[in-house]
């Protein structure tokens, strides 16, 4: 095994702890766990990027930062810190939007099919927000959530330009916070609703990283098609 993939081992074995705690509601083990899981994308990052030649795009590694301080703020009950972690990985979208645009994004979405997929994205997100919204009012959240979840779904279209591994990771990250936000909004209790969060937003957020550093030459420019 390269010994730059050695993070992503790490990775999987930290998702599948604490996915097991999530499941067995161990809280210590979710408080060990999840701070940890982003920065061995990080990792991964950094010298995947080594290996190659060249220096980890700041931008991604700026979005898996604000990834990292939203992850430990979700830790924390309250209203005070949801809106602390969503800002934060708010700040984590930006950074992928940009990164993603930087690279080509708006001309190959203009494209078809991905046009199409840009307009799915946006209705969607229309649809789920009128879904929530009566409860995402009544929790005192649906104009912060409805901002964010622009962002959100601007990342994940954007995310959709750069091959269907980044594509996925954007897809899935989005699948992820649209089941937060259905709790937030008291609708659709899922089973097992905080084993399918995480997982998908490990998934997602590992997608992304590993789909982006294997779309980038050496030199740091996008990977023929």
């Amino acid at each position: 095994m390269p010994h730059h993939r050695l993070p992503l081992v790490v990775f999987v074995a930290l998702t599948a702890a604490n996915l097991t705690a999530v499941a067995t509601d161990h809280r210590l083990g979710v408080l060990l766990t999840k701070p940890l899981l982003i920065p061995a994308l990080v990792a991964y990052l950094w010298r995947s990027a080594a290996a190659h030649g060249r220096r980890p795009d700041r931008l991604v590694l700026a979005a898996l930062v604000c990834s990292t301080g939203g992850d430990i703020a979700l830790l924390v009950d309250g209203t005070s810190a949801f809106l602390t972690g969503m800002a934060l990985f708010l700040g984590a979208h930006l950074c992928y939007i940009t990164a993603f645009t930087r690279h080509g994004a708006t001309r190959t979405l203009r494209r078809p099919p991905l046009v199409a997929l840009g307009i799915g994205y946006v209705v969607a997100t229309a649809a789920a927000l009128a879904w929530l919204w009566p409860g995402l009012t009544e929790a005192g959240l649906a104009l912060p959530v409805a901002g964010y979840a622009v962002a959100l779904a601007t990342m994940a279209t954007t995310a959709a330009a750069h091959g269907p591994r980044v594509a996925l990771g954007g897809a899935l990250f989005l699948g992820s916070d649209l089941l937060i936000a259905t709790r937030v909004a008291d609708l659709a209790h899922l089973p097992g609703h905080g084993v399918w969060v995480m997982a998908t937003y490990c998934a997602g957020q590992a997608l992304i990283v590993t789909g982006w550093g294997a779309r980038l030459t050496p030199t740091g420019s996008p990977a023929a098609r």
